[in-house]
């Protein structure tokens, strides 16, 4: 087993360790000081602009406060106007908030062996934790080789990762309400893209079905769109992903929504094995290098799942069944993916299009005029592809 990588610190004169832990991929920080109730928050931003990282030792809810001071710092940093060039206006967006992470993860929280906060007025986060990162015995390791910690550190985490744990697990407790399945909820495991935005599932929901028997759903992540298509009546659907957050939240789903009988959920990269009368994808729609485990599902790197859907899809087609291409076209308006990379796809794969509904997006940020993409935003529409295989 590979654990977390260990690093080291100085606190009341003696040499001190713990695992580092980040879900987002960033580097353990190579400098690390003692911040508590008395640490200023002009000095904190300065240090963590400089890439040091500041251990909190106070109260938690201090630690809240200045994290929220931190990000009032960062935001109100001069910017210059967004360029006319929406394109080159994203990858600036992309950057500045790529920066925002960078600075604000500089603030660290403790966790024990047991995956608690040993701070005062900490809340109970072991639950949250073990569920977000695994068991305690494998997040935290073996003890490093160094000095007994009396602070009873096992564990280092940025305070904004542990918020998003701790939101994530309160989506999971209370789920996201589903209306094309009749107002039930999905579940969203950390990690995994919640549906919050609902329009693309309702596209599934209203789609003429071109049979009943079987149907591929590729990529399910929480397994919603593989619910939708059972409870609208698929006698049986193979659901697959190589996720494994996203296979145990869609087996959790599913089973929770009654219709585990129906879906058969099943490790793999894009598709099973066989054909179906139905093959649905609903890939990341941007071509942009993702920053943590939930962009995966907005973010693909050179359209790597929307090609491999579209070039394997006539292969794995029943005759006369039909592939369902759940994408926005924002990718276009951002100037990142041409709308003819699209046909030229569809081509290639030897796939006709048999028709396409639209709908628009509902998501506030469509209509936030302030927001630096809002007129590749405005303009989005997200369509539900019908594909053949051309004769």
């Amino acid at each position: 087993m590979n654990h977390p990588p260990v690093v080291e610190w100085t606190e009341d004169d003696q040499v001190r360790t713990a695992r580092w832990r980040s879900e987002n991929g960033a580097r353990p920080p190579r400098r690390i000081v003692i911040a508590d109730d008395r640490t200023r928050a002009d000095e904190a931003y300065r240090l963590a602009c400089e890439g040091t990282a500041l251990l909190w030792r106070g109260d938690f809810h201090n630690a809240r406060q200045l994290l929220t001071a931190l990000a009032r710092r960062v935001d109100r940093r001069p910017r210059k106007a967004p360029p006319s060039d929406v394109t080159q206006a994203f990858h600036l967006h992309r950057a500045a908030q790529n920066q925002r992470a960078r600075v604000l993860g500089m603030l660290l929280v403790p966790l024990d062996a047991e995956l608690a906060v040993p701070l005062h007025r900490a809340p109970d986060v072991r639950e949250a934790c073990a569920r977000a990162f695994g068991p305690p015995q494998e997040v935290a390791g073996p003890p490093a080789d160094a000095p007994t910690d009396t602070t009873g550190t096992a564990v280092l985490v940025s305070l904004r990762e542990l918020l998003g744990v701790i939101g994530a697990n309160e989506w999971r407790r209370k789920g996201v309400e589903i209306p094309a399945l009749g107002g039930d909820r999905i579940h969203p495991h950390y990690g995994v893209f919640s549906p919050a935005r609902g329009e693309y599932v309702d596209l599934v929901a209203e789609a003429p079905l071109p049979g009943r028997e079987l149907a591929f759903d590729i990529g399910t992540g929480t397994g919603v769109l593989a619910s939708v298509l059972a409870r609208r009546g698929v006698r049986r659907v193979i659901a697959t992903d190589q996720d494994p957050r996203a296979l145990a939240c869609a087996r959790e789903n599913t089973a929770r929504l009654g219709v585990a009988d129906q879906v058969e959920i099943v490790e793999a990269d894009l598709f099973p094995a066989g054909r179906a009368p139905l093959v649905v994808c609903n890939p990341p729609w941007v071509p942009a290098k993702p920053t943590s485990p939930v962009e995966h599902a907005v973010y693909d790197p050179g359209n790597r799942m929307l090609h491999g859907f579209l070039g394997g899809l006539a292969d794995h087609l029943a005759p006369g069944g039909e592939g369902w291409l759940i994408l926005s076209d924002l990718a276009e308006h951002l100037g990142l993916r041409p709308h003819a990379e699209l046909l030229d796809a569809f081509a290639e794969g030897g796939l006709t299009v048999l028709d396409r509904l639209d709908i628009a997006p509902r998501h506030p940020r469509a209509q936030d005029a302030a927001d630096p993409l809002h007129v590749a935003r405005a303009a989005e529409v997200t369509s539900l592809w019908r594909l053949g295989a051309a004769d």
